[in-house]
Parts: C-alpha cells; structure tokens; sequence
C-alpha cells in the first residue's frame, strides 16, 4: 500500500511540473488563457502546500491578463494565505484586479501581514500609495515583454506595439504627475519610512519619463539617498547611465542595453570599462558579469582593475 501511494505521489508531482512548465511556457508565448488551463490542472494535482500556493498565484496572474476577475481573487486568496511580503500588490499582471473594492482588501490584508512580522512602516498609507504607482508603472509590462520577444525572433516590431508604446508614455506622464503630488505631500519616500519597495517607486517613474530634464532635476537627490542607505542605488546607476546614453556619452555602470546586429542584448558602451567595478562597488553593486549574466545573459569579458 505505501509503496502504491508513493508511486501516486511521484505521478501527481510529474504531472503538476509538466503542467506548470507548460503554463510559464504559454505566458511567454502570449498565450494566458491556455496558460491558465496549465496552470489550473498543476494546481490540480499538486500536494504540497507550497505548491498549491505557487500554481495559485501564477493561476491568478494568468487570469487578471484574460479579465477573469472574479477566477483571478478567488485563487489569488488562496495563494496569498502564507505570503508575508509586499510584492504582490506590485504585480503588474494584478493590473485588471486593481480598481475592484476586492483589491483594497487584498492590500490591507498583505500589509497587516507583513508588518506583524516586520514591524510597523512610519507611514504606511504613503507606503500604499507608492505600490500602486509600481505597479500602474509597470502595466504594460507583460505586453512589452511579448514585443521584444516578437523583435529578437523576426527582427521587427509588431504592430501592436505602437499603441501600447503610446499608451504606456501617457500612463507615465499621470503617474508622474501623482508622484509630484506624493511628494509635495508626504517628502521624498526612504526606506526607514515606506520599506524599501515602496520606496523606489519615484526612480522607476522617472526613469521611464520620456525627458532627461526630469532624470536630471531628480538625479542628485535620488544619488543622495542611495548613498545614505535610504535609497536604491540601483535605480540611481540605471538613471545615471541613461542620462548619459541620451546624451551620446559612455556610461559608467553598465546599465543601459541596446540590441547589436544579431538582435542580442548587449550593454551601451563603457567609460573605462576596466574600472566599471570599482565604480559599481563603491555604491554597493554586484560586479558586472554577473549583473550582465543573470539580467541579459551577457558575457562580460573585459578584465576589470582597481586604481592605486
């Protein structure tokens, strides 16, 4: 008998992997409502707690893409049950679900979870407000996303992407306004107030503003709090380099990414790209080859050195 239940058990785990690799594999292809399905019958079979907590939150995901709102929090309660964290309520793929009272609901009860287990933010509801720029920021991800595949696979751009590429600059330009508003308001966010999530939600709006004058006008503030521990000093380099990109200068991070002739992600040129690790050290970055590997799985060979 226990040698029967362990082969169920091993059958059950094949399926819900196969199943699960079959729903990520749809996603990428721009296909969520067989994602769905997938991920629908991985959660089926699966056993383990953790399991069936993943497969309900990628089930959710794939249906906030399809507007199946109703399917959508119905599953991503259950995912949530032991989640502790604040990401979720900056899940783009969540967009659809954000304007729904049920979302609210959502929101509070992650908050309240997260901070019994790390202590109360100093303001919480700016910390609100801060996640959901995040994540209004980051709408059109999913479909970007699908577009750059579409480029690197036929070497154009979709038509599709046109309108989305419009639409996601006119979501930039409100958020950006809201942000101004925010801050005006509340100050500038820091990790000790709003977390370190929330927190970072002004960078990403700023870099994505279509104007450097607004990367600029922020960059010496932005390069303040990361020094001071208050702030991502990622999200500084990125809008570093891209002032200087735009500009037709060499960047000093290595942040910024164009396609070569092959289609291949590769990084913008580098000031002195022997001393670029130095550079990222000193405010905190991981070494370049293996930002490059992990981010665009780019082998950087340039063979780095440290001044005397």
């Amino acid at each position: 008998m226990k040698f029967t239940l362990s082969i169920v058990i091993f059958l059950l785990s094949i399926t819900t992997c196969t199943a699960q690799k079959s729903g990520e594999q749809y996603l990428q292809e721009g296909k969520p409502d067989s994602a769905a399905y997938a991920f629908g019958t991985a959660l089926l079979s699966a056993t383990k707690t953790k399991v069936i907590e993943e497969n309900a939150y990628k089930l959710a995901s794939a249906c906030a893409l399809i507007y199946q709102v109703d399917t959508a929090f119905y599953f991503l309660n259950i995912a949530l049950k032991d989640n502790y964290t604040l990401l979720p309520l900056t899940d783009c793929n969540f967009y659809s679900l954000s304007e729904d009272a049920r979302w609210q609901q959502i929101e509070n009860a992650q908050f309240k979870k997260f901070q019994e287990k790390n202590g109360a933010l100093k303001e919480a509801e700016y910390a609100k407000k801060l996640l959901r720029l995040i994540m209004k920021d980051q709408a059109l991800d999913y479909y970007m996303d699908l577009a750059k595949n579409y480029f690197m696979q036929n070497g154009n751009i979709p038509h599709w992407c046109y309108p989305l590429g419009d639409l996601r600059g006119r979501i930039t330009k409100d958020n950006f306004e809201n942000m101004k508003v925010m801050i005006a308001e509340n100050g500038w966010p820091t990790y000790s107030a709003v977390g370190e999530l929330a927190a970072d939600a002004p960078l990403l709006v700023i870099n994505h503003h279509e104007s450097d004058s607004v990367r600029k006008a922020y960059l010496a503030q932005i390069k303040e709090a990361c020094l001071n521990g208050e702030g991502s000093c990622m999200e500084y380099a990125k809008i570093h380099d891209r002032v200087l990109v735009n500009e037709g200068k060499l960047q000093d991070y290595g942040m910024q990414f164009r396609y070569n002739e092959d289609r291949i992600l590769e990084p913008f040129p580098i000031n002195n790209p022997e001393y670029v690790d130095q550079r990222r050290t000193e405010i905190g970055l991981e070494p370049l080859k293996d930002y490059l590997k992990r981010k665009i799985n780019y082998d950087w060979e340039i063979a780095q050195k440290v001044t005397e």
